[in-house]
């Protein structure tokens, strides 16, 4: 978890990359790694999540005039970007939506879900998931594939916490 001070700290960088690019550098660092491993569960291919990550990161260096932390980390911003970066690659491609679940992950939902086997879970988890639309399996993606906190995913898919996907 991000604490206080690391938020104000983020937030100083922001104000110093809005009229130096260069001072962007630190973000950048910090977070390149996770939003570009977040683009690959989704694309399963190293080189567009590269592509794609590259993008939330220009998008989001020329969209800091924009941002407003909101008391969350700047990461909630740049999953923001990064999902709708994935949406739009989707819609352009019109390629099939992926999942890599590791089985500790699968285990971990499963047992939050449900009293029935592991056995049970590695047989049916695959294709009830298959059946979710994106709207409603990202915040599952994002609490038990990412560990996200609730506050912040409602932040970064601009939800309430306590809000359920419409059918």
């Amino acid at each position: 978890m991000i604490t206080e001070t690391e938020i104000l700290n983020e937030a100083a960088i922001i104000k110093l990359s809005r009229t130096d690019p260069e001072s962007f550098r630190p973000l950048y660092e910090k977070y390149y790694k996770k939003i570009f491993l977040f683009l690959l569960h989704r694309l399963g291919d190293k080189e567009q999540s590269a592509d794609l990550t590259q993008q939330v990161f220009l998008k989001a260096l020329g969209g800091l005039s924009k941002f407003q932390s909101k008391g969350f980390p700047f990461s909630s911003w740049l999953y923001r970007i990064a999902i709708n970066e994935c949406k739009g690659h989707y819609r352009k491609t019109k390629n099939i939506r992926i999942i890599t679940l590791e089985d500790d992950q699968i285990t971990h939902l499963f047992e939050e879900m449900t009293d029935q086997t592991t056995e049970n879970l590695h047989r049916k988890l695959p294709s009830i998931l298959q059946q979710l639309r994106p709207e409603e399996l990202q915040p599952i993606e994002f609490r038990y594939f990412e560990g996200r906190p609730f506050a912040e995913i409602s932040s970064f898919l601009g939800i309430s916490e306590t809000s359920q996907i419409p059918k």
